[in-house]
Order: C-alpha cells, then sequence, then structure tokens
C-alpha cells in the first residue's frame, strides 16, 4: 500500500493539522504530521499512523495524539471531533473526500464546548449530568414477571425509533450556539466531594441541549417511560431547559443519526406549555 499517489492530486502523501493540549487547562498548540496517503483511509486511520510514527512533519519527536474511539461504525458516539471545521465522527470521515474538499491538508480539533482532557479527547460528563436530569430511562422497580407492557401502534414506534438511535455524541451541543462551554476547574486545597458538588451545580443550571431534550421526549412517549413524564417535563421547564433554545436548527444539520431534533424540541415545548398551564390550576 505504501507509494500510492492521490489519484485527484496525484500526491503520496498529505499533511494533518492537530490541535493538541498536554492537559486540563494547559495552553493548546499546534503540530503538523505528514502522512503517507493511502486509498480508503478514515481519520482513525490516520491517527492511528500518527501514532505509530510519533514525529511531526519536521522531524521532531512528540507523543502520540490522544483521541477517544470505540466502535468504528459510528453506533458508540466516542470518536466525534472537529474535522475540518466541522463537527462529525472521525470514524466515518473518509480521508479521500476530505481531501477533495481540502486538497494537502486535514485539520483536526476537539469539539469546543466541552473541557479538554487531553488533545482530541474532552470530557462529555455535563451531557450524560444533563440525562439524568431529564431521567432517560424507563424505571424498573423490581425484577418481577408482570407480563407485557402497553402495546404501541406502529405510528407510535416509527415515531420513537429515530430518536431512540442518539449515542451522545455531543455534535448538537457542539454546533449549538446557545450551548455554552462549562469548565469547571478544582480549587486550591478543595475536596473531590466538595469539587464534584460545584461541578454538579453549575451542570444543574446549564443549558441541556437538544440531544437529552429529544431523549425526554422519547420516555414520555414511551407506554411505561411516561409515568415519570412529570418529573421531565419539570427539568425541561426548570433554568437551562427547553426554553432557552434558539431555534438556530444547527444541531438538526449535524446529527449523524440525522435524528428529527428540533421536531422533538417543538414537542418539548408543547408539552412544557399544557403542563404549565395544568399546573397553573392545579390540575
Amino acid at each position: 500500500m505504501t507509494g500510492m499517489s492521490n489519484p485527484s492530486t496525484g500526491a503520496k502523501s498529505f499533511i494533518v493539522k492537530v490541535q493538541r493540549q498536554s492537559a486540563p487547562g494547559e495552553a493548546t498548540r499546534w503540530e503538523r504530521f505528514r502522512v503517507p496517503y493511502e486509498a480508503n483511509l478514515n481519520v482513525i486511520s490516520v491517527l492511528q499512523k500518527i501514532a505509530a510514527m510519533a514525529k511531526t512533519s519536521d522531524g521532531k519527536d512528540t507523543t502520540p495524539v490522544a483521541w477517544d474511539c470505540n466502535c468504528l461504525e459510528e453506533v458508540c458516539g466516542a470518536c466525534t471531533m472537529v474535522i475540518n471545521g466541522q463537527v462529525r465522527q472521525s470514524c466515518s470521515a473518509l480521508v479521500d473526500k476530505l481531501l477533495e474538499d481540502s486538497p494537502g491538508e486535514i485539520e483536526l480539533r476537539p469539539m469546543s464546548k466541552f473541557p479538554v482532557v487531553r488533545d482530541l479527547v474532552v470530557d462529555r460528563g455535563r451531557v450524560f449530568n444533563a440525562l439524568k436530569r431529564v431521567k432517560a430511562w424507563v424505571g424498573v422497580d423490581d425484577y418481577y414477571d408482570r407480563g407485557p407492557g402497553p402495546k404501541e401502534s406502529q405510528d407510535q414506534q416509527e415515531t420513537r425509533y429515530p430518536l431512540s438511535e442518539c449515542m451522545t455524541c455531543g455534535c448538537c451541543m457542539e454546533a449549538c450556539p446557545q450551548y455554552t462551554k462549562v469548565e469547571v476547574k478544582k480549587k486550591a486545597g478543595e475536596s473531590e466531594a466538595d469539587f464534584e458538588a460545584r461541578r454538579e451545580a453549575e451542570y444543574s443550571t446549564a443549558f441541556l441541549g437538544a440531544a437529552p431534550i429529544s431523549q425526554a421526549i422519547l420516555f414520555n412517549e414511551h407506554g411505561t417511560g411516561k409515568m415519570a413524564a412529570d418529573d421531565r417535563l419539570e427539568e425541561l421547564m426548570a433554568p437551562g431547559g427547553v426554553q432557552v433554545c434558539g431555534n438556530a436548527q444547527n444541531c438538526v444539520a449535524v446529527c449523524p443519526k440525522e435524528i428529527p431534533l428540533t421536531r422533538s424540541i417543538a414537542r418539548a415545548g408543547r408539552q412544557v406549555t399544557v403542563y404549565s398551564i395544568k399546573k397553573f390550576f392545579g390540575r
């Protein structure tokens, strides 16, 4: 496979420009790596080659670039990063296509809305905190066989199934202008428990984001999950809830699963409105 040339440009290699950060809170820097061209590479393959080289394009020794990945087939959502200025999954970002759009160079950056752990790895704890806030699950009281659950129509299944494909990748949050970065730093002498409590408090009022809102709707319309619908609606109307959404519609444009997020947000707004009116009149 070595010695191949890009059929579009004839080049035998290309540059990968990576924004790096050694640890949380440290300064960022750019490093460039020259990668031999091969057909059918994806960005994960490129990062693996860079890790094996451990040298920049000008021959300087460096540490391997850190990144997250797991399934390599756009299911887990772990490998999200900003590639050539667009947030997406790196496992499905094909080098041939990227070089068509930006000949000779590919740029990789971590998501900007989450604290950087190292290089392209970010802390998405806020997303999972938001899922806890909206109780994005169906509660199980025990393990006894209670028989079949409520029957669902084909229309209900077709409405809910697309929402269930969410893989918590963070693309929708990265693209959202209302979703701003929350980075809580540990104070000198602060205990781990106090730090976690302070971070939890910050997350508890920050904007939920499109994915958790959509998950709240998924479980509110589940035959059994709707038993906790009021709790979810309370969270959706609390600080950081659905009212923060500015309807930019960036979320639905970048979702790798093409989930109808704006439709979920609209349904959330309607459910919250109806719920608040009923609550006001004591019903």
